[in-house]
């Protein structure tokens, strides 16, 4: 008897459906085929140890299991359920009438539980977007994929509370919460209260979450660059339902959970350390898994103590920063994820760390600088908006502190510019001003002769590029976003200059 379940397999965001046929015909062996890896191969032992621990036989006949298309190379274990099922199917120990309209996935534990497998998020919007009626996954991520309307998800333990459903065809559905609910603050103590003075950096870094902006903080040490930068956070708005979406697919992909109770509407903020690999941060490896920059997506990427990162790592971050996307292209595979993440760097101004903090600490020779310097390229350089020096705090106004604005003021701000850019970008599938490319700066950044001419000024005296000029009118578009305002002014364009340099 040949019989066909239906399941699916994730390469990078894309899903390649895979259909699991199952012969079962007068013979002797079993035998698996259709390009599976190591993992995929195991899996006889795992699912015939399974269905005898729970009581089901293994036919006496030759099994031929065929993982189609045979020409895509199959991974991981998320094939073991379906697999599993196409046997009892096969050999007729189990009815399945709904078999063309469910799609199964699930690994196997020697005992018959269903373990949790990643990808289950593209891997259900893929089973509402083919047509199927029911998604089965383990338990442990049914909740996962329970966000996606359309399709019926349904999360199994074992294959003995698996089995009733297929044969009665009566499929519960996984609890659902709603994914429109209220996401709660953030259980972090960084807050922009607990930082004293640097009215100019905070500023910065308003602006930098009301756009999107990239931005880099530097300065002498102890000035408090990178826990403001930690507090960039607590004023960035929740992502709307669809950046929640796009976000949640990566992290399932990753195998990376996420708390639903609220908590994935809060954009990510990854701050991978200066060692990290290549590999971990691009993405990639054997299977094809996003790095931290895609991790970062719709959030924050943080690198501290930036020129400690080896400059092939921060120059691979320009084609990211421009595309919003990375493409891995390996000899196995070829994968594209997205990464539109603001880039947030802290660092010294030199190796001491001392230059220009308005004292003679400093015994820096200018070659040392300029070598120091050398490991940020002009070109990423020419990619970040922001670019601050952060002087040190005043040892009296520590002991004499005034009350700072809370980041909860700082966020209302915030927010109001970024649905006021969410409404103006609505059909263009970007979500912030620093996303903009030259047709949409050409509609949005339109300057009366006045900024016209400001503009031409700074542009000749800070020898800018044509991508310092894009910057330039991004940020001032911000800045008048900030302000309520529908034009551009000369002061939106004068605030946004000084945020040019931060080390001449």
């Amino acid at each position: 008897m040949l019989v066909r379940i239906y399941s699916a397999a994730c390469l990078g965001l894309e899903v390649i459906p895979v259909t699991v046929e199952v012969s079962v015909t007068p013979g002797v062996g079993i035998f698996l085929v259709g390009l599976p890896d190591g993992a995929v191969r195991e899996s006889l032992l795992r699912v015939t140890t399974a269905l005898q621990a729970c009581g089901y036989r293994i036919p006496g006949k030759k099994i031929v299991i065929n993982l189609a298309p045979a020409d895509v190379r199959k991974e991981g274990s998320l094939f073991d359920c379906a697999i599993a099922m196409g046997i009892l199917f096969a050999s007729e120990q189990i009815r399945f009438p709904m078999s063309e309209q469910v799609c199964l996935w699930g690994e196997l534990a020697l005992d018959g539980s269903l373990r949790r497998v990643p990808g289950s998020l593209p891997l259900a919007l893929y089973a509402r977007d083919a047509g199927f009626e029911v998604a089965v996954f383990p338990a442990q991520v049914a909740e996962e994929a329970a966000c996606v309307e359309g399709v019926r998800i349904c999360g199994a333990e074992h294959l003995s509370q698996l089995v009733p459903w297929l044969e009665e065809s009566e499929f519960p559905g996984a609890p659902k919460r709603s994914p429109a609910g209220l996401p709660r603050a953030r259980s972090r103590s960084d807050d922009f209260a607990w930082v004293v003075g640097q009215p100019f950096a905070k500023r910065g870094l308003e602006i930098a979450a009301a756009g999107g902006h990239n931005i880099l903080l530097v300065g002498p040490p102890g000035a408090g660059k990178s826990f403001m930068a930690r507090c960039l956070a607590s004023i960035l708005p929740p992502m709307s339902l669809e950046e929640s979406l796009e976000t949640r697919k990566i992290y399932s992909v990753a195998g990376k959970g996420i708390d639903f109770s609220g908590e994935d509407l809060l954009p990510p903020f990854r701050a991978p350390h200066h060692t990290a690999s290549l590999v971990s941060l691009t993405g990639g490896g054997a299977q094809a898994l996003p790095g931290e920059i895609s991790l970062a997506h719709n959030g924050v990427l943080y690198l501290d103590e930036m020129v400690q990162f080896s400059p092939t790592l921060l120059n691979l971050l320009r084609q990211p920063l421009e595309e919003r996307k990375i493409s891995i292209s390996r000899a196995k595979y070829k994968v594209t994820y997205p990464a539109s993440f603001m880039l947030v760097g802290s660092m010294n101004p030199c190796p001491c760390g001392f230059y220009g903090d308005g004292t003679d600490r400093c015994r820096c020779g200018e070659g040392v600088i300029q070598r120091y310097w050398s490991r940020l390229s002009g070109p990423l350089l020419d990619r970040i908006d922001l670019q601050i020096f952060v002087h040190s705090v005043d040892p009296m106004s520590l002991v004499d502190r005034a009350a700072e604005e809370a980041s909860a003021v700082v966020a209302e701000r915030v927010t109001r510019a970024r649905s006021i850019q969410k409404a103006r970008f609505a059909q263009e599938g970007i979500f912030c001003n620093a996303a903009m490319d030259s047709r949409l700066i050409d509609r949005w950044c339109v300057l009366d002769p006045s900024c016209k001419d400001l503009l031409e000024k700074m542009v000749r005296k800070l020898n800018l590029s044509a991508r310092g000029c894009s910057r330039l009118l991004k940020l001032a578009r911000t800045l008048a976003d900030l302000a309520g305002q529908e034009s551009i002014q000369v002061q939106h364009l004068a605030e946004a200059v000084g945020y040019c340099r931060a080390k001449e």
